[in-house]
């Protein structure tokens, strides 16, 4: 498992803690169960997810949106 993986694992239980699953799905207007399902938050997701929970995007997906460090 790449780091980058870690990572977006790490993030995504950050979100769920930070609002919980079954707010968190409903947020999204899915099932608690899709959420429950993930390894990583879904390319389609991220920017809701990270407007839900707080968790920035970068951290939730840093093979799609790089940490505002690397792009300095």
């Amino acid at each position: 498992m790449s780091n980058s993986e870690n990572i977006a694992r790490e993030a995504l239980r950050e979100a769920k803690k930070a609002v919980g699953t079954v707010k968190l799905a409903q947020g999204l207007g899915i099932r608690s169960q899709a959420v429950s399902g993930w390894y990583m938050v879904p390319p389609r997701r991220v920017l809701d997810v990270e407007r839900l929970s707080g968790v920035p995007r970068w951290r939730l997906r840093p093979d799609l949106y790089p940490s505002p460090e690397a792009a300095a």
